[in-house]
C-alpha cells in the first residue's frame, strides 16, 4: 500500500528567511522572526535557508553578538537547509535589481520553491517588498506573522 501524504503538510506555507532573519531570531528571542521559528516548531509553517544565508548569519553574529553563537544552531534546528540555486536563476535575481550579495538569497528561495522570502533588508528587498516572483513572495519581517496567519 502507497503512503499518502498528511493533507495539513501540504498547506503549510514555506518561508525562506533571509541571513537577517536567522540573526534576528538569534539574538533577539521575544522578537518577530524568534516567533516564526515558534511557529515552525508548531507545525504551523517550514523553514527553509540556503548556506550562504546561514553562513552570512553566522559571520554577522561573529562580528557582532559572538556569544549567541549557539542559541543560532538552536534556530536552525527549526530550519530546513536547501541547496543554493544554479547560476542562472542568480544572473535573473541579479536583475531583478539586487546586488550581488543578495541576489543568491531570491535566487535560492525560487530554487527551493518557497512561498515566501522573508526578509528585513528594506534596502536591497524593499523594492521587491510585496511583489511575487516566479512563485515567491517578498515579505517583509514586520508582515510575516500576518503572512502565515497569525494574529497576535
Amino acid at each position: 500500500m502507497g503512503s499518502r501524504a498528511d493533507p495539513p503538510a501540504l498547506l503549510k506555507p514555506r518561508l525562506f528567511l533571509d541571513a537577517n532573519v536567522l540573526f534576528a531570531a538569534s539574538i533577539t528571542p521575544a522578537g518577530r522572526a524568534a516567533a516564526l521559528v515558534q511557529l515552525a516548531r508548531g507545525g504551523i509553517c517550514g523553514l527553509l535557508a540556503s548556506p550562504h544565508a546561514v553562513e552570512e548569519a553566522r559571520r554577522n553574529l561573529a562580528l557582532r553578538y559572538p556569544s549567541h553563537a549557539d542559541r543560532l544552531r538552536i534556530v536552525l534546528e527549526a530550519v530546513t537547509l536547501v541547496p543554493e540555486a544554479p547560476g542562472f536563476l542568480v544572473i535573473w535575481a541579479l536583475e531583478q535589481g539586487l546586488p550581488e550579495q543578495d541576489a543568491p538569497i531570491l535566487a535560492a528561495a525560487v530554487f527551493a520553491q518557497a512561498d515566501a522570502l522573508i526578509t528585513g533588508d528594506r534596502t536591497h528587498f524593499g523594492p521587491l517588498f510585496g511583489r511575487t516572483l516566479r512563485g515567491v513572495r517578498v515579505v517583509p519581517l514586520s508582515q510575516a506573522l500576518a503572512f502565515v496567519g497569525f494574529r497576535p
